[in-house]
């Protein structure tokens, strides 16, 4: 039995519970535990298992992983249930080339600005240099992705599973802290998660967000 260990408000866990009930995968949802502060606690058999602290980490039958993208590789590599790559070697590396992008150049620089949400508003010049970050990242994305109507085709790919978590975050980020609403102004992000959040596996995740205790 597979094991998820992570909380339910996470992009990157969330990423790989939709990935693994869109693969129709058994496994078991771990939630970490906080402290009297409400922080997560990183305690000493979940840094064995993730050393760095990563969140979320998969329990398997030969050991731990981590890393979002890694953990979807060996689900993908299993070869149970549908795979949600292309069929062919390029097609393939465009998706990992997405989801790269969608991590390294849209998530982690709005990561920068989450303090805001709590209280603890990044200096200007924080602002401005996250905000340069992003408007290049999107003006990539418009590059690198099709939106046909999915973010690599036609057909919906692992891709779309960071798309639909990282955008919204970015997106709502964004709006927060900047008053720029790329939701509906960036070209083809709102229908594309639309579109995404149509499907029953993604409206499971949101209901699961909002019954967690470490909030959605």
């Amino acid at each position: 039995m597979l094991r998820l260990f992570g909380f339910a408000s996470s992009n990157y866990y969330s990423m790989v519970k939709l990935t693994l009930l869109e693969k129709r995968l058994s496994f078991e949802e771990v939630p970490m535990k906080l402290n009297a502060l409400g922080e997560l606690q990183f305690d000493s058999e979940y840094l064995r298992a993730s050393p760095m602290g990563k969140v979320p980490c998969l329990q398997t039958d030969r050991g731990f992983l981590s890393e979002t993208s890694v953990i979807i590789d060996y689900l993908d590599d299993l070869g149970e249930g549908p795979s949600f790559y292309p069929e062919d070697s390029f097609g393939k590396a465009k998706v990992r080339e997405l989801i790269k992008h969608l991590e390294l150049y849209l998530e982690l620089p709005a990561r920068r600005l989450y303090g805001e949400f709590f209280g603890r508003p990044a200096p200007q010049e924080e602002r401005l240099a996250v905000k340069d970050l992003i408007e290049r990242g999107f003006d990539a994305l418009g590059e690198l992705a099709r939106f046909d109507p999915y973010i690599a085709g036609p057909e919906i790919t692992y891709a779309d599973f960071f798309a639909q978590f990282a955008l919204t975050s970015v997106t709502r980020t964004v709006k927060a802290v900047y008053g720029w609403d790329a939701f509906n102004t960036v070209p083809g992000v709102r229908d594309l998660l639309t579109r995404v959040q149509q499907r029953d596996t993604v409206q499971r995740i949101f209901a699961d967000r909002e019954r967690s205790p470490i909030g959605g």
